[in-house]
């Protein structure tokens, strides 16, 4: 099924003659790829999702979580206004 394969980017690995510096110059390289655990190599759709979900779990900075906990909350009680949900229905009254 070479039809749905994605083609690889070409590696070169060309070193100026006179650099003395470690690795090469014209690398390119995000500045936080060292701290990333899906970039990389392809794992597929569903493993970056599990290795995104594992990183949510144990990711000891807890204002970070409790952050999207809340933005998450935000935009499903904005959702349910703009459907003009009746919220009502939770509350005895």
């Amino acid at each position: 099924m070479g039809i749905f394969k994605l083609k690889q980017n070409r590696k070169y690995n060309y070193t100026p003659r006179y650099y003395k510096g470690d690795g090469s110059p014209y690398e390119v390289k995000h500045k936080f790829d060292d701290q990333r655990t899906t970039v990389g190599a392809s794992k597929g759709l569903k493993g970056k999702i599990n290795q995104a979900v594992d990183d949510y779990k144990y990711n000891p900075n807890q204002t970070a979580n409790r952050r999207v906990l809340i933005i998450i909350g935000v935009l499903v009680l904005l959702f349910l206004f703009i459907i003009e949900f009746d919220l009502s229905i939770f509350f005895k009254g």
